[in-house]
């Protein structure tokens, strides 16, 4: 079981701890990709181009986040882009890689390749043998080639571009590929690795390459690992949280917080758990002498406030129908000192456009609109749109 203590963390301390350790606070920014994905823990990489928004919101003056993101993930492959926590595509640091595949994505690849076989046995006459052929004519074709897509493999190894039916019998029914679930299920296994993609780095059409094997870990000790890091970028933090953030049974979660001595502490919402070193107050970046009150703009799925199933502590609940779609995706938002106070979107022209949900006053006005433009000047010709598109997003962009 965790420790106990009596003390009690507020939203201001849970703000002030945000804008520090998420890297948003000025004099908190980081110098690298790295830095920032390590502060982070993961960063949401379902739609490509929030990687890029994401780390550049959080770099220093001066650092390209473009190439240093692209440095990273295709040349040092000092951060991996994988399948992570609830069948969700993260970007981590590839120290953290393997503790996030024992943790959670084999148990996900497993359900994936069951799925598929079952799929294939109620739609075609591939078995498990046909399937393991396969792989095996995929991989070997990767390991000459270094990288390719997933039509240029389909062209090498024909026997990717074969068909099943899909929901024989239902509604749903209709002829698929099996190249995309094929290359899907390797990929959670960790056996390839999406590469640099086609096009810009908005870009979504992957090159695969052949992964290097992650080192074997312990299940608990992995989730153990995995929930150090993430308490000490996001603590304090519920069950209910950590439950929603992993996509774990409640069970994995306890076993997790007690493996590393979660504290428990009181929050607004109930019991919040922190790291055993991390029970004392925090300064506090907006008071004092050296206040430093902060401006960002964050993409869609940015890590930040994707972060905890319970929100209201840095969001207006009146506000997330405007920045939020219906399946719970988080649109482009614009913050000030630890708190969602407006969206923002891209227009066709470039101009990056906002819109405050709340009033924050003159000063705070103009650092949002430094931000806004700090954002254009390194985004400059390419065009951003989210893949989860949300009303004030569509508002504001025009679409």
């Amino acid at each position: 079981m965790a420790e106990t203590t009596a003390r009690t963390i507020g939203g201001a301390e849970r703000r002030a701890r945000l804008g520090v350790r998420h890297r948003l606070a000025g004099s908190a920014r980081g110098g690298t990709a790295e830095e920032v994905a390590g502060a982070l823990v993961a960063l949401h990489g379902t739609d490509p181009a929030s990687v890029f928004l994401s780390v550049g919101a959080r770099l220093r003056e001066g650092v390209g986040p473009v190439g240093d993101v692209e440095r990273a993930l295709y040349e040092d492959r000092s951060l991996v882009r994988m399948h992570g926590m609830r069948h969700t595509v993260f970007v981590f640091p590839a120290a953290l890689a393997a503790a996030v595949q024992a943790s959670t994505t084999d148990p996900a690849a497993v359900r994936e390749r069951t799925v598929l076989l079952g799929h294939l046995a109620a739609g075609s006459a591939f078995d498990a043998e046909w399937l393991a052929e396969t792989e095996r004519l995929v991989l070997a074709e990767l390991a000459v080639r270094g990288e390719a897509t997933g039509s240029e493999l389909g062209v090498a190894v024909p026997v990717l571009r074969s068909t099943y039916v899909y929901g024989k019998g239902t509604r749903q029914e209709g002829v698929q590929s099996v190249a995309s679930r094929v290359l899907r299920v390797l990929g959670m296994e960790g056996r390839i690795v999406r590469g640099r993609p086609q096009g810009t780095w908005t870009s979504s059409r992957f090159r695969w390459a052949p992964a290097d094997p992650h080192p074997a870990l312990d299940p608990a000790e992995a989730r153990a690992e995995l929930i150090r890091r993430w308490l000490a970028a996001c603590g304090p933090a519920t069950e209910a949280d950590l439950k929603w953030w992993t996509g774990w049974k409640v069970t994995d979660v306890r076993g997790a917080l007690a493996s590393v001595g979660a504290v428990r502490v009181t929050l607004d919402e109930g019991t919040g758990f922190v790291l055993p070193d991390d029970v004392d107050p925090v300064p506090d970046p907006q008071s004092g002498a050296d206040a430093e009150p902060w401006a960002a703009l964050l993409p869609a799925l940015d890590p930040t406030p994707m972060g905890w199933q319970a929100r209201d502590w840095y969001l207006d609940p009146e506000h997330r129908a405007a920045l939020y779609d219906r399946s719970g995706n988080i649109g482009p938002t614009v913050w000030w000192n630890g708190r969602v106070v407006g969206g923002w979107a891209q227009r066709p022209d470039g101009e990056i456009a906002h819109r405050l949900l709340t009033d924050v006053g003159t000063a705070a006005e103009r650092a949002i609109a430094a931000e806004a433009e700090r954002l254009a000047d390194w985004v400059g010709g390419v065009r951003v749109t989210p893949r989860f598109r949300t009303p004030l997003e569509r508002e504001l962009s025009g679409g």
